[in-house]
């Protein structure tokens, strides 16, 4: 049985177009009288405006979160320590007393078999202490080398870290005439047996030409250390400085001679050291 009722039957509710949403999507609505319409405007849908406040907290808080992530990458990643320029540092001897070319040419020569060594311009980058003049007058050894220094120009120094693969002394050294019967024909043309050689795979430099590579695997010298000599005929003290090292290569392992580590102090003292000998050199 169907009972025609008029919209207007009290018992039956007139249809509202503003409760016409699906179920559980939230509205907000203005009172509206019995039989009447909601008024223009009236009607807020809150799921919408609560999606919208969720999306403006989320991209403040990506925001916030971006930058706090950006600032904790910045402070992850440690600081590069360095020097901005080459100190001036004065050499002691392996006693402690002021190094002067006097005590050099009376202590070492082109014979010496012991490594000396010192550090500069970083507390990490060992280099060699040299005097090539030979050990009696006529013998074997070199003055007037290329930024050599002291009364015949024969005291050097160059980085104690292989261009290679960055083995350091007592790995690489310096090997005296007579060390190994194995000469070179440098590119200077001249007959070496004395050398910078490095055991771990066989590079060998020319100490008498800015250690120049002799042979391979390595394809870079040895940086030079650029040393001063306080010539007493000049009113200096006879002291030996290191001022600076050459820049076309950095020292093995830095991308930057002066960073990667520590300054020296203002003193830097030899320390003597027994060499690793090996005869072994690459095929030419």
């Amino acid at each position: 049985m169907s009972i025609d009722c008029p919209a207007s039957c009290p018992f039956v509710a007139g249809r509202l177009d503003e409760l016409d949403f699906p179920l559980g999507q939230l509205h907000r609505l203005a009172p509206v009288a019995s039989g009447g319409t909601a008024p223009d405007g009236a009607e807020v849908d809150e799921t919408k405006r609560n999606l919208l406040k969720l999306l403006a907290i989320v991209g403040v808080v990506g925001a916030a979160g971006g930058g706090l992530v950006g600032g904790a990458l910045q402070y992850a990643q440690p600081p590069v320590v360095g020097i901005k320029s080459f100190p001036a540092v004065q050499l002691l001897d392996t006693d402690g007393a002021p190094l002067t070319a006097s005590k050099v040419n009376a202590e070492y020569n082109a014979a010496t078999s012991q490594l000396h060594l010192f550090y500069y311009p970083l507390t990490n980058e060992p280099n060699f202490f040299l005097n090539l003049a030979p050990a009696t007058p006529g013998g074997l050894g070199a003055t007037n080398v290329p930024g050599g220094v002291g009364p015949t120009g024969s005291i050097v120094a160059y980085s104690a870290i292989c261009q290679h693969l960055g083995c350091p002394a007592p790995a690489i050294a310096y090997y005296p005439p007579g060390t190994c019967t194995k000469t070179f024909n440098g590119k200077t043309t001249k007959n070496l047996s004395f050398y910078i050689h490095c055991s771990c795979h066989g590079s060998t430099y020319d100490v008498t030409n800015k250690a120049d590579n002799l042979t391979g695997p390595a394809i870079y010298p040895l940086p030079q250390v650029e040393l001063l000599w306080k010539d007493p005929s000049a009113g200096g003290d006879d002291s030996i400085w290191a001022v600076g090292e050459s820049t076309a290569v950095p020292v093995n392992g830095h991308f930057n001679t002066l960073q990667g580590g520590y300054q020296v102090p203002s003193t830097s003292q030899l320390v003597a050291e027994a060499p690793i000998i090996l005869c072994q050199f690459p095929s030419p």
